[in-house]
């Protein structure tokens, strides 16, 4: 009877744990961002205190507007402070232009004062 218990609670820990490793990838583009953002309001406050800023807004989905200082193919930089990797390549991103993105915010580089972003997608 025991070996049974045993059993049965091993198979339920198994199936917890499958279902825990492999869970549904988030879908950025379809989230309702906790927070929207100026990039230079954003970058201030990471400026003041990183490690608060940090840990407040890490892995939160985020819409984030601000002036196009950097992009190639696949990334593109706001207000020389928020890096923001897309899934799938960028056309055109014009520098000096306005845009607004929503992206899940994945950390700040001390080494380059960068707020790293990824999954983003262009609002307009």
């Amino acid at each position: 009877m025991k070996k049974w218990i045993a059993i049965v609670i091993l198979i339920i820990i198994a199936l917890i744990a499958y279902n825990y490793i492999y869970q549904d990838h988030r879908d950025i583009g379809n989230e309702e961002a906790e927070f929207v953002f100026k990039a230079s309001n954003f970058s201030a406050e990471f400026s003041i205190n990183p490690k608060a800023s940090e840990s407040k807004y890490l892995n939160k989905t985020i819409e984030v507007d601000g002036t196009v200082t950097d992009s190639d193919k696949n990334s593109i930089t706001l207000n020389n402070s928020i890096f923001c990797q897309f899934n799938t390549p960028l056309d055109n991103i014009e520098r000096d232009k306005n845009i607004k993105i929503k992206g899940r915010v994945i950390g700040y580089d001390d080494l380059l004062n960068e707020i790293k972003l990824d999954q983003c997608i262009i609002i307009n």
